[in-house]
């Protein structure tokens, strides 16, 4: 984790094998003041996944965004990555939205995750850990 920490930019570790995750990260529209953005697949980084785990953070619980020195997770990630993306189209707009306030993020949010979960289990895919 430490070297997404020392890294320029931004960098998104989320689950490739998720079609909400992966069309999310590459669906937001990021503004360009925050530089470059890596995206991270967890299954192809297993190492950063059991890192983020020695760490409290659980992948499966949502994704992770590192940015200026800190690691930022689950909704606290959404909220962040929807106040830095552009406003133009319907979908930033609304995960704006959704995410701007921490009350509604609250509670979308898991909401989401079950969702994720579910459809992880219909196509047959496992959790990052295992």
């Amino acid at each position: 984790m430490q070297a997404l920490l020392d890294g320029d930019g931004i960098s998104i570790v989320y689950d490739g094998e998720c079609p909400f995750c992966s069309n999310y990260v590459y669906l937001m529209r990021l503004k360009d003041a925050v530089g470059p953005v890596h995206l991270i697949d967890a299954r192809e980084r297993p190492e950063l996944v059991a890192e983020a785990r020695q760490q409290g953070f659980d992948p499966d619980m949502g994704m992770l965004v590192a940015y200026n020195s800190r690691i930022y997770a689950g909704g606290e990630a959404m909220t962040l990555l929807s106040l830095m993306a552009t406003r133009s189209g319907v979908l930033n707009r609304s995960f704006a939205w959704m995410f701007s306030s921490k009350r509604r993020s609250e509670i979308i949010y898991p909401a989401l995750r079950l969702g994720r979960s579910i459809a992880l289990k219909l196509l047959g895919r496992t959790k990052l850990g295992g």
